[in-house]
């Protein structure tokens, strides 16, 4: 079997997520193995890093035994030995780099969100579309264990007519002398792409339709729990986005459901993502990983007394999920799927409409804090 290079610029190089995820979990594995399978060829990723920090740069290739970077993007983009660019950058910037490289006819796989705005997208989608150059979105949370087992409850029937749900997200991101943060400064400045309503509910959009269907309307309210934060060098700075929101939606099909997130809240529940639907036949609640099951038959009737604590143990007349399908990592997923798309032109779920109906939930949230009001996510299609 013949092995192809694959060139792929990887600009945001030194970024949290292209070293939590991108690198360690996707790209590095597919090179470790020898490349990618596609067709009766074999496709082997060259990664160039492209980033601002020259140090920084040296230290993440040489993490990864990597030989190739450069601080330089117009040299990087001018380079016809990498076809395929990757942007794991700050999101506020995303745009204008993303049509630097169509104009340069790489084909483009990103980060969500896309854009911050959706007319940004059209136009974006326009360029490449003329370029005749190809465009995928990373969309990896559906393909988790525990939403991967809960899409299949909901396809079994288990679940009889969906008749609500929840999806509870949000931990503690620390902001301290003492310690370093989770999440770089640049989330909290809107100058810069930050909002936890443009971070997050791009994944909520493709989560949510992918178990449950597409969302029809949205109303959401947003604050700001913690109003000054350190930045890495240990300096404050005011925070101007939203670090905590809630959302009442409505699918297409009348069902209604609840979208809460927060970077300000402690965790005590079973996972960092808890996403519930409950239906007339059973209910499923899937975190990260698990995936646990209540049926109609095993539902306590139960009752609130306000005297007596019952010392009633809720989780116990719960049971895993009868489903355990062989894990790949969502980041994973994404790049294998975009490889083929751009080798052999399979055919790519996460493509440039998907990237932009995801930012049309942000966009449609966001419109309902400024106006209060319900917004339909068509507005921003």
């Amino acid at each position: 079997m013949p092995t192809e290079t694959l060139g792929i610029i990887v600009h945001g190089a030194t970024s949290g997520i292209a070293n939590r995820q991108h690198f360690p979990n996707a790209l590095m594995p597919i090179i470790k193995e020898g490349g990618l399978k596609v067709g009766d060829r074999t496709i082997l990723p060259k990664l160039l890093l492209v980033g601002g920090d020259e140090t920084r740069l040296r230290d993440t290739a040489g993490r990864y035994g990597l030989e190739s970077w450069t601080t330089d993007l117009d040299a990087a983009l001018a380079d016809k030995a990498y076809p395929v660019f990757f942007d794991a950058g700050v999101t506020g910037k995303r745009p204008s780099v993303l049509k630097r490289a169509i104009a340069a006819g790489k084909h483009v796989y990103t980060e969500k969100p896309v854009v911050t705005e959706v007319a940004e997208g059209r136009e974006l989608k326009a360029l490449a579309t003329a370029a005749g150059v190809k465009f995928g979105v990373v969309e990896d949370k559906l393909f988790m264990p525990g939403p991967t087992r809960l899409r299949l409850v909901r396809e079994s029937g288990f679940l009889g007519r969906i008749t609500g749900f929840r999806l509870d997200f949000g931990y503690w991101i620390f902001s301290h002398p003492d310690g370093p943060t989770q999440r770089p400064n640049w989330n909290y400045r809107k100058a810069d792409g930050g909002s936890l309503i443009l971070d997050m509910y791009p994944h909520w959009r493709y989560v949510v339709e992918g178990v449950l269907g597409p969302i029809r309307r949205v109303v959401t309210a947003a604050w700001t729990a913690v109003p000054e934060r350190l930045d890495e060098e240990r300096k404050p700075y005011k925070v101007d986005t939203d670090d905590t929101n809630a959302t009442l939606v409505e699918l297409e099909s009348g069902v209604t459901g609840t979208i809460t997130s927060s970077w300000a809240t402690r965790v005590r529940r079973d996972d960092i993502i808890v996403f519930q639907v409950d239906g007339s036949e059973g209910s499923a609640v899937a975190g990260v990983h698990r995936c646990h099951v209540q049926s109609l038959a095993d539902t306590p009737r139960l009752h609130l007394d306000p005297t007596n604590d019952l010392g009633r143990d809720y989780l116990a007349d719960w049971q895993k999920a009868p489903f355990d399908p062989p894990f790949t990592n969502g980041y994973r997923m994404g790049w294998e799927a975009f490889i083929r798309h751009v080798a052999d032109d399979q055919p790519l779920r996460a493509g440039i409409d998907a990237g932009l109906r995801d930012v049309a939930l942000a966009r449609a949230a966001q419109a309902s804090v400024d106006e209060e009001k319900w917004v339909p996510i068509s507005r921003f299609v």
